[in-house]
């Protein structure tokens, strides 16, 4: 899939050429899971699967209209009185919602395409976000920065979608880089680009689930209660990923907080040793992968079966260096990295073993780190 496929649904779907064409990735996060709302670090990188949205002026001035190909429904809707549905499109209308100069917005035909799986955390909902954003801003000649426009689009996802997330996806999909993870610090938006040669196994349980419906939400009121008790003790306290797991520890938190809590600040610090391992070697730490995914299957308690069984088959594979669930857990996906030939040569052996053990079809894919968000096309 690429820009010419975005061109087409358009043409197909609206009669007509597009004025504008933008895309932005999916993307995996090596290490670094459930720190961005707590004001940790994390370590994304950018996929080369992308969503593109296709966009044109409404010459008429009528309501604006969204379709996508993956979807049965589409939407009518005004590009200047935005109103949340609690529908696919609210990722794409929350935009024009947030955008600057509402009266001046135009009406617009889009038409969104996608190669990037949804319900699998690989940010489908950042991407297309991040997609919008970009076709919007250089439809309506608005030159804010790739990172101002990520931050549009995490306010759209909390404010208006409202999920309860931290900024890493909208921020992986904007500033990716290719051959580079990006590493983030939540707490100040401070970013570094740090070299990342190996390849990434991505491997979709077929287990999807929403955020929404899962405990994602569940466990940002537990860290916000933890970090409570905790500034009762260290008022300058600035956030959760701040606290030592001494502090923590000591602190003798209720027990399902203590984990929450001893989780996001031992992750933290695993992101820190990553990158130094990364600068001094160019190479991932393995054992960092599996410290960090036996920390979310036993303190945050985000992992399943499914990811487990991943995780324990990988690290079997020569040529691998380590695995873990990337994204938010609770179904999605888990990650390996290390070798390309490795990788390449056990998918269709992990895809038959997990068919057998679960009744589930699988996906994978092999991807490097890719580049962010772009115009792809325009008239302009």
């Amino acid at each position: 899939m690429n820009a010419e496929t975005a061109r087409q649904f358009f043409r197909k779907t609206y009669g007509s050429e597009p004025d504008t064409i933008g895309s932005a990735p999916g993307r995996v996060n090596l290490i670094g899971e459930h720190t961005d709302y707590n004001g940790g670090q994390v370590l994304p990188l950018a996929i080369d699967r992308r969503t593109y949205v296709a966009m044109k002026r409404r010459s008429d001035d009528g309501k604006s209209r969204i379709i996508s190909d993956t979807a049965t429904e589409g939407a009518e809707f005004d590009a200047r009185s935005v109103e949340r549905s609690g529908q696919w499109w609210d990722y794409v209308t929350g935009v024009f919602a947030f955008a600057e100069e509402k009266s001046a917005l135009p009406q617009v035909d889009a038409a969104v395409t996608s190669n990037l799986p949804t319900g699998s955390g690989l940010s489908s909902s950042a991407a297309l976000e991040m997609a919008t954003a970009i076709t919007l801003a250089q439809l309506a000649g608005d030159r804010r920065s790739l990172k101002e426009l990520a931050l549009l689009a995490w306010r759209v996802e909390t404010q208006f979608v409202g999920v309860s997330c931290g900024v890493m996806d909208q921020f992986a999909s904007a500033l990716g880089e290719k051959g580079h993870a990006l590493h983030l610090w939540c707490d100040t938006l401070a970013t570094e680009q740090v070299r990342m040669r190996e390849a990434v196994l991505i491997f979709d349980t077929n287990s999807p689930r929403s955020l929404r419906g899962s405990q994602f939400n569940v466990r940002q009121r537990e860290c916000q209660e933890a970090l409570e008790l905790l500034r009762q003790r260290n008022p300058e306290l600035s956030n959760l990923a701040a606290a030592t797991p001494g502090e923590v520890r000591a602190a003798h938190l209720p027990s399902n907080l203590e984990k929450r809590a001893l989780h996001v600040t031992e992750e933290t610090r695993r992101v820190e040793s990553l990158v130094a391992a990364l600068k001094e070697t160019g190479e991932i730490d393995g054992d960092l992968l599996y410290q960090s995914h036996e920390s979310l299957r036993t303190l945050y308690e985000c992992s399943t079966p499914e990811l487990d069984w991943f995780v324990d088959e990988a690290r079997k594979i020569r040529g691998v260096r380590g695995a873990r669930l990337t994204g938010a857990g609770w179904g999605g996906c888990a990650i390996a990295v290390g070798e390309l030939e490795a990788l390449s040569g056990a998918q269709s052996s992990l895809i038959s073993s997990y068919k057998s053990t679960f009744g589930l079809d699988a996906r994978t894919w092999l991807t490097n780190a890719e580049a962010g968000a772009k115009v792809e096309t325009s008239a302009k």
